[in-house]
């Protein structure tokens, strides 16, 4: 499973244009804050509309200017991951996270309850409510529903960023487990050099919305 990106938009005066390929595994979006990273994102997950381009995971197009096409947010089947664990506060962690699974058709489902529950090591959390939780077990719960709704590619933009340092490792090695038993492409932004180097395969710098280096 591979995405292929490139894509052009405008926010004001501020021009992204970003075209790049990847494969399964942590392809790192790598810059300062405003470089355009988040965006890339937005428009790979529908919430942000190219100007101009094409978006295709798994050879399946998702926009293309050219072509109109323009598949529905809900309909990517793209994971998204947010700097805050955004978890329902009225669930248990285990309605969190099957709330992510019985969004994923039965028929595209890759990830059981069970195997993502001791992937991301929250079995004993299960009965317990998100305000009980440190900052790290709430994001890896907040990962673990994404991961259970099954999507082709997930996006995780500065999933660290609120944690502290003992969080941040914490949760480190639970995102190296994912890359290496998932097998989907993951796009990880961060502004963070020590997490590219611990995470990524192949590294792109953005600056002023632009591919710097890749």
């Amino acid at each position: 499973m591979s995405f292929d990106i490139d894509v052009e938009a405008r926010r004001g005066a501020f021009h992204i244009a970003a075209a790049f390929q990847a494969a399964p595994g942590i392809t790192a979006l790598f810059g300062p804050s405003g470089a355009g990273k988040t965006s890339i994102l937005n428009m790979i997950a529908g919430v942000m509309k190219p100007a101009r381009g094409r978006i295709a995971v798994d050879g399946q197009v998702l926009f293309d200017s050219a072509a109109r096409i323009d598949v529905k947010p809900e309909r990517r089947r793209v994971g998204y991951i947010f700097q805050d664990a955004r978890l329902f506060p009225h669930m248990s962690v285990e309605n969190n996270l099957l709330y992510g699974f019985k969004l994923a058709p039965p028929e595209g489902r890759y990830a059981s309850p069970e195997h993502v529950t001791a992937l991301l090591g929250i079995s004993h959390l299960l009965a317990r409510r998100p305000a009980s939780l440190s900052g790290g077990e709430q994001q890896r719960v907040a990962i673990g529903r994404v991961i259970l709704a099954s999507p082709r590619l997930l996006l995780m933009d500065e999933p660290l960023a609120s944690l502290d340092d003992a969080r941040k490792q914490e949760v480190l090695p639970y995102i190296e487990r994912l890359r290496d038993d998932l097998k989907i492409p993951i796009l990880y932004v961060t502004h963070a050099r020590a997490e590219v180097d611990r995470l990524a395969a192949i590294v792109i710098t953005l600056e002023n919305g632009k591919i710097k280096a890749a």
